[in-house]
């Protein structure tokens, strides 16, 4: 078994610097600039808390822009697998997470606990 849920929606920018992407956004959600414990590098600016349902990011990418979910995983190679057997391919593997395709042409990533740990009630796979 293993466990799986929605955990980010990623605005992806194509832009030199997300100074003006991050501005607009925040302004839209309403959010602020969230901490930075995961800014290794300006490719990435959490908004809001943290503490939300699931986090939103922009990130700095050379494709066109566009949004894209992560689905976090406690097996990310099960959970693929699980995501392959509904339709889904596999595109790319990166580090340690899936960036995969959905039958509808959208992008997605299955990447590994964002947080410390589930809620009790995540989806939970056989």
């Amino acid at each position: 078994m293993h466990k799986s849920r929605l955990c980010q929606v990623i605005i992806d920018c194509q832009a030199a610097d997300l100074a003006d992407a991050t501005e607009f956004w925040s302004k839209a959600f309403g959010l602020a600039v969230g901490p930075a414990e995961k800014r290794a590098s300006e490719k990435y600016v959490t908004l809001g808390s943290g503490k939300e349902d699931f986090r939103l990011l922009l990130q700095k990418v050379d494709h066109p822009s566009r949004l894209h979910l992560d689905i976090e995983a406690d097996d990310v190679e099960r959970e693929a697998a699980r995501l392959e057997e509904l339709g889904a391919k596999r595109i790319e593997q990166i580090r340690t997470w899936w960036v995969m395709e959905a039958p509808t042409g959208h992008r997605f990533c299955v990447v590994r606990p964002q947080r410390e740990r589930f809620p009790a009630d995540v989806n939970t796979w056989p």
